[in-house]
């Protein structure tokens, strides 16, 4: 039995690139017919974007560009093919920007990575990403849908009853976040029940080498994918876990910060998302993360460029626990109080857990005066540190990354 979701996956560069060069115009017409790209795409000759290299030729789509054109035409933008009402789903996430979402077949392309895991059919998914208002459960639901698999419809929390219901249903893989399973399998070992997962697709978060070996040395495998709100699943390991696999639905650049121009192949630049789903086609989108191509074919098989996985933001939005923290943020927390002056949010680790940190420049005061404003902007708790006015490092840095990703 193979563990190749489709045909696609070991296509060759012939086939591929004969592929991209029927579809890609078609999408870039499609794009270029709604109103959302009517200043950016009115006067380029789709039949002339056939290849990845031709899409350079093309401006960038950044996701403040998104918010701008939300709060302009509405809750998508004009850049769907169909009203907001026309999908299955409409999510938010931080800004807020609002993503849709469909439930057809494999519609966020999660299905190839979910296949790549060894997740199908007989296997309940335990789906610990969350479904309250942003997309990530409904993301691995629908992959889970394309794979034959039964999901357990867990999001985050209640840890207790979730180690109860993996080992009362009988869960064999886990979705989630990487560091959440251990939660889960600690909980477990707490109560005396015996699970019985043995596969893991995570995301929304590093997966650091140690806590993968940990997962090995209970006899779970575990692979990780890279995937956003908007554009669904862009790369994703396989069992051979050598970087990460471009999924087909997607093209995907490396570019230089701020430019949209290529880098040389190899080098580290930011990674922009070109989609092939006519539902939502976003062309150029600029992720923000930072990559680089890793030369030659997966030994698993799978044709198609391979990435080397999150390096980093262009920019200083991070990702702490699954959810980004972004600059404005930050600066929405300090215009919360008129007593503080600047802050600082720093990202770090302590055992497997991301910990975050809130520094707050203020006169004095107790840290738990300011926790309900954290939780409200950040979208997360934190522990708060009151440090004296003046004493943050003056290096134009809101959020500061101790993470070590080695």
């Amino acid at each position: 039995m193979t563990n190749y979701f489709d045909e696609l996956e070991t296509q060759s560069a012939d086939q591929r690139s004969a592929r991209l060069s029927r579809l890609l115009p078609e999408q870039v017409a499609h794009a270029k017919a709604l109103s959302g790209y009517a200043a950016t795409l009115a006067d380029v000759d789709a039949l002339s974007i056939q290849t990845a290299a031709d899409l350079a030729s093309l401006p960038v789509l950044r996701k403040s560009d998104l918010g701008a054109a939300q709060k302009a035409a509405g809750p998508l933008g004009g850049l769907t093919g169909m009203p907001a009402s026309g999908f299955a789903h409409v999510f938010q996430s931080p800004g807020p920007i609002y993503e849709p979402g469909g439930v057809g077949h494999d519609w966020w392309r999660m299905g190839r990575f979910l296949k790549a895991c060894g997740i199908g059919a007989g296997d309940i998914v335990q789906n610990c990403f969350g479904y309250h208002l942003t997309p990530a459960g409904m993301i691995f639901e629908n992959g889970a849908r394309a794979v034959g698999a039964a999901v357990l419809p867990a999001g985050t929390g209640q840890t207790e009853l979730q180690a109860q219901a993996a080992h009362d249903i009988g869960v064999t893989a886990y979705a989630g976040t990487p560091d959440y399973l251990k939660v889960i399998l600690d909980k477990a070992d707490e109560m005396g029940l015996p699970l019985q997962i043995s596969k893991a697709a995570v995301g929304g978060g590093a997966l650091f080498p140690s806590l993968r070996q940990e997962y090995a040395d209970r006899g779970i495998a575990c692979l990780q994918c890279y995937a956003t709100a908007d554009l669904g699943n862009i790369a994703f390991e396989s069992p051979a876990m050598e970087g990460l696999i471009v999924d087909e639905g997607v093209i995907v650049e490396i570019v230089t910060p701020g430019t949209g121009d290529p880098v040389e192949p190899g080098h580290v630049g930011e990674v922009v998302v070109t989609t092939l789903n006519p539902d939502y086609p976003l062309i150029r989108f600029a992720t923000g993360d930072l990559s680089a191509v890793l030369e030659g074919e997966s030994p698993c098989g799978r044709t198609n460029l391979r990435i080397k996985g999150w390096m980093g933001r262009a920019d200083q939005t991070t990702k702490i626990k699954g959810m980004f923290v972004r600059p404005e943020q930050v600066a929405a927390l300090v215009a919360r109080h008129d007593d503080i002056t600047r802050a600082r949010v720093i990202a770090s680790r302590e055992g497997e857990m991301d910990i975050m940190t809130v520094q707050l420049e203020a006169d004095g005061g107790e840290a738990d005066a300011y926790a309900a404003a954290v939780s409200d902007v950040l979208k997360m708790k934190g522990r708060i540190e009151i440090v004296a006015k003046g004493s943050l490092p003056n290096d134009g840095k809101v959020i500061e990354d101790l993470r070590s990703y080695e």
